[in-house]
């Protein structure tokens, strides 16, 4: 054993490989089922079948994957930019400490405590014929996508919110001190300070939001399940629909590859930019 190994602590290495270990078997090797799958054709039953490529060739001619393909870029940038931008505007105007700051801190950060589920039932309700609306925006195949996508960031704004809090606490008080001197307006002390100094919150606020759209399930699921005629299908909820409704798992495999293809596309194209930058 390694001297430097040989000095840690035992109960510290189990304090590690155990949820290492934990991780790997029900995360982990489950993920690599998933890559062996999508070359197959099951129906969670019978062995499966090997198809190599054909369930990612099928997808060309699925329309309901076409749908859920371009609802879920509509969600990945309605959803990740009006979030980034919502909460970055909200910590920006909450970061200074004065009175009544933290009930409007903690009233933005009330819907994250709630599960998506009741976050749901709740919009569901004021969506309901008769109230704030004259038909349910639910029921229309051209407003259900936007509609379901107001609760989700309805949630979403304060959690980003805290992140770009926590950031903006980071940047020390004498850079905006010293543009003052200099005469900075407010909007060059955001471009030329604020946001240079975020760069590291923008990552993991960027993470957060392409996870969070891509995986997007409980919300649509909950008001929508995909309807109506697939006008707010995502691929998450697509791939749900199919593996466990129509019993094609191993399409369901293939739908789950591109997402998670996708989300790793988008995050390490981003964080490859922002090493280069820096």
């Amino acid at each position: 054993m390694p001297r430097s190994l040989s000095r840690v602590p035992p109960i510290l290495l189990l304090f590690v490989l155990v949820p290492l270990l934990v991780e790997g078997f029900w995360v982990f090797w489950p993920a690599l089922q998933g890559f062996w799958l999508a070359l197959t054709n099951w129906d969670g039953v019978s062995p499966p079948q090997f198809v190599g490529l054909d369930n990612y060739a099928r997808m060309i001619d699925d329309p309901v994957f076409h749908t859920a393909v371009t609802n879920t870029a509509i969600w990945l940038v309605l959803f990740g930019g009006l979030s980034a931008v919502g909460g970055l505007g909200m910590a920006v105007l909450l970061q200074k400490e004065r009175r009544g700051v933290g009930f409007y801190r903690a009233a933005l950060f009330v819907p994250v405590v709630f599960s998506l589920v009741a976050t749901s039932l709740i919009w569901q309700v004021l969506y309901q014929p008769g109230g704030i609306f004259d038909s349910s925006p639910l029921a229309d195949p051209d407003t259900a996508i936007y509609a379901v996508l107001v609760p989700a960031l309805w949630r979403q704004v304060g959690y980003v919110m805290v992140l770009y809090l926590a950031g903006l606490k980071g940047i020390d008080p004498g850079l905006y001190e010293a543009a003052t001197l200099d005469g900075a307006t407010a909007w060059q002390k955001f471009r030329h300070i604020t946001w240079p100094q975020l760069s590291s919150v923008n990552s993991v606020v960027l993470s957060v939001i392409v996870i969070d759209s891509l995986r997007s399930f409980d919300v649509v699921w909950s008001m929508t399940r995909g309807g109506p005629y697939h006008s707010s299908e995502l691929l998450s909820t697509y791939m749900y629909s199919t593996a466990f409704q129509s019993l094609k798992l191993g399409y369901a495999s293939a739908l789950a590859v591109v997402i998670f293809v996708l989300a790793f596309g988008v995050i390490v194209t981003y964080l490859v930019r922002a090493f280069r930058e820096n």
